[in-house]
């Protein structure tokens, strides 16, 4: 994206037909939808996606963790700054930006899932259309195949489920800058006949269908602002096994169809074990994750933020944290 044609495009926009500016995005777009606000004379929203500090470390390596989350704290200060009110769509990300010291009022309101998100996909069809076996027991990662999402840990775990559950495969969907060296650790572990990588998934058939193939999901990011496939992953009846850091932790609670372990391969190989040689606890959380799910419905989440639209005024910013 380039400041310019941006810029432009903005500009062009009939300012009168517009209520709010909401910003999802850092970086240029962030400062470009800003800047449009205050020329449109409008209130201006933006929502967090991004744990940067925890970013920085993956993809600038050299630099020194101190300086990496200095500079990550105070980028987050400055763009919050540019905008009237903040949306954190999990409560330990709304802890995040305190402890950063940001001032603008923040409301946390999660993501929500589409209705279509329930719509039942087919497992076998899954397989059937990437060769795997009907009879072997599935784990399952779908995301972004990057570097901060901690997929390398999940091989390992797979690595020792299998000393218990020798015939059970791992599916990573999704593409990623961590693809390759994803494949170099499976190669090395010698598991590449037992490691499907499916690449990227139609959102509205292959992925549902990828999620009903499994028997257990496994997920363990350390940087998620909310976790919203684990949500996907209990509206099709898949059992969920993770971590519960950041964001997730506000997913994750009791009775909601996924069981928690520690970011220790032993422990979370064991509670993978414990659901794959279970049939009657895939059943039960199955069955207390769809109806869990179904109680982040988009639609109530875009009425609270259609809400929150109404109240905002071009107004003096003030200092707080929203409820």
């Amino acid at each position: 994206m380039r400041w310019g044609p941006l810029i432009r495009t903005l500009d062009a926009l009939p300012r009168d037909e517009f209520d709010v500016v909401h910003i999802h995005t850092p970086f240029i777009a962030h400062y470009a939808g800003a800047r449009f606000a205050r020329r449109a004379n409008l209130p201006c929203v933006a929502t967090y996606h991004t744990f940067f500090e925890e970013y920085a470390q993956h993809y600038v390596p050299a630099m020194p963790k101190w300086l990496g989350r200095y500079l990550a704290r105070a980028f987050t200060r400055s763009q919050c700054d540019d905008v009237q009110a903040l949306i954190a769509p999990s409560e330990p990300m709304r802890d995040v930006l305190v402890e950063y010291g940001v001032s603008t009022p923040i409301h946390v309101l999660p993501t929500g899932l589409a209705a279509d998100r329930f719509v039942a996909g087919d497992g076998n069809r899954f397989r059937a259309q990437s060769g795997l076996p009907t009879d072997r027991p599935i784990m399952t990662y779908i995301g972004r195949v990057a570097h901060e999402k901690n997929i390398d840990f999940l091989v390992h775990v797979f690595a020792k489920v299998r000393q218990t559950v020798p015939r059970a495969m791992l599916v990573i969907a999704g593409e990623g800058p961590a693809r390759e060296s994803l494949r170099h650790l499976v190669a090395s572990l010698k598991l590449e006949a037992d490691v499907f990588f499916a690449g990227y998934l139609d959102r509205n058939t292959a992925l549902l269908d990828c999620y009903a193939a499994a028997n257990v999901f496994v997920f363990a990011s350390r940087t998620e602002t909310q976790g919203l496939v684990l949500l996907e992953a209990m509206a099709q009846g898949t059992p969920v096994v993770s971590t519960a850091e950041l964001g997730t932790r506000s997913i994750l609670k009791p009775g909601c169809g996924a069981l928690v372990a520690q970011e220790n391969c032993d422990e979370f190989a064991a509670t993978v074990v414990r659901v794959l040689q279970d049939d009657n606890l895939q059943k039960d959380l199955a069955e207390r994750g769809r109806a869990y799910a179904k109680t982040w419905s988009s639609a109530f989440m875009a009425r609270r933020l259609a809400d929150l639209y109404g109240t905002l005024r071009l107004a003096p910013k003030t200092s707080g944290v929203a409820a």
